[in-house]
């Protein structure tokens, strides 16, 4: 992990190396692996055909047959991001089942115990996040090519088609837009320090035009991710045993832990990129550090369910110089100008999320279910995010507390 003493305030790529933010994809796993040696190719056999194993109903038999590994094989940063990754889509994939309701409350001790283990070793929960299914999850089909949709593929499907790779990539591909603005973060805490506004201006245009290239990206969704296949199939997979009456004491991980353990579902707000540009212009969802409603809260708890580098990283952050206060103390009309653009494209892509997720879940939701239930358990609150919030409250809290950022003109 970084040495606290360092800070992104330098100007080299070599600090952000310390903070796993790459320089062409910032906080997405650069050139993810996608296997992974004997005897862990076994886990990798299984994830590769989740959607027919689950359709054949073979899913949780093959799971059971699995023998318990040792994780002591898997060496290095990647092969372990691989093995949280496959672990928690077979995960994902037991609890679940068919998605029709008849979930498991225990997970075996063969996934359950190298899963926490290799979960331990990263800093991440043992449960799929953002960091796997969006960051890990991905590969370019012509290696030299672009990072664009058209150029890339994800790594491992649940069932849905393609709505996965839709929904996945187009995260992906949003992520990596605005992370180009990341090496931005050491010139503008460096203009601070110099006193130095004609380069801020110029830092703070830079993300606003990165902000804007993300949510041009983001119209993308509705090209590859089909409302109700989302809804219906896809959400079901990504939800956690937080917050969701389907499994209202958690899960059970087996040979680990005596009593189940709620772990939220995977969900945007477990990306650091947007919290990273948060911080950076002073958009408070804390006061005096703690949180100061419900939806700050979870952006905090959030936090705990990225990399610990990329935590690390948001803290490294929190210690550095206030772009706001510096703009707020030179009174001028242009900078502040400028300041406002880039808390406007915050602001849009708060408004757009919003309302892809009308889209998405409030309006699918609505709609009569046409799964037929197996479980006689009570069903999933469905206007609730897969990270097991109440999206629409959740998301109008974060887009007014960005709204309520802009500074006013005297």
């Amino acid at each position: 992990m970084a040495p606290d003493k360092s800070s992104p305030v330098e100007n080299s790529w070599k600090i952000f190396e310390e903070y796993h933010i790459d320089e062409d994809v910032g906080f997405a796993l650069p050139n993810p692996l996608e296997e992974l040696p004997h005897p862990y190719d076994a886990w990798i056999s299984i994830a590769k055909n989740l959607p027919e194993l689950i359709k054949n109903g073979q899913l949780r038999a093959e799971v059971e047959k699995l023998t318990t590994f040792s994780i002591d094989g898997l060496q290095g940063h990647k092969s372990q991001r691989l093995a949280h990754l496959v672990l928690g889509y077979i995960t994902m994939a037991y609890v679940w089942g068919e998605g029709d309701g008849d979930v498991r409350k225990v997970l075996p001790s063969n996934i359950a115990v190298p899963y926490c283990k290799v979960s331990e070793k990263l800093g991440l929960p043992p449960i799929l996040v953002y960091a796997d299914c969006v960051l890990a999850n991905w590969k370019k089909k012509d290696p030299s090519g672009p990072m664009t949709y058209e150029n890339m593929d994800i790594l491992f499907s649940f069932p849905g088609g393609d709505c996965g790779k839709g929904f996945f990539l187009v995260s992906l591909v949003v992520e990596t837009a605005a992370a180009s603005a990341i090496k931005v973060i050491p010139i503008i805490f460096n203009a601070i320090q110099r006193e130095d506004p004609d380069t801020l201006q110029k830092a703070l245009l830079d993300i606003t035009s990165c902000l804007h290239k993300a949510l041009e990206i983001f119209h993308q969704i509705h090209e590859y991710v089909d409302p109700d296949l989302f809804f219906n199939v896809l959400r079901i997979y990504l939800s956690g045993w937080k917050g969701n009456p389907l499994l209202s004491e958690g899960l059970l991980y087996e040979g680990v832990w005596d009593t189940p353990k709620k772990f939220a579902g995977g969900s945007a707000a477990q990306s650091s990129i947007f919290q990273c540009f948060d911080i950076l212009l002073g958009i408070q969802h804390t006061v005096g550090g703690v949180p100061s409603d419900s939806a700050a809260k979870f952006l905090q708890e959030m936090r705990t369910y990225m990399p610990s580098a990329h935590q690390n990283f948001l803290r490294s952050l929190e210690s550095g110089p206030s772009v706001r206060k510096f703009v707020l103390s030179k009174g001028d009309a242009t900078l502040q100008e400028i300041y406002n653009e880039c808390v406007q494209a915050m602001v849009s892509l708060r408004d757009y999320h919003l309302q892809i997720v009308v889209k998405y879940i409030v309006i699918p939701a609505s709609r009569p279910s046409k799964k037929k239930q197996t479980s006689k358990e009570p069903s999933e609150p469905k206007s609730k995010g897969t990270g097991g919030t109440d999206i629409m409250g959740f998301l109008k809290t974060v887009r007014s507390t960005t709204v309520n950022s802009l500074l006013k003109e005297d």
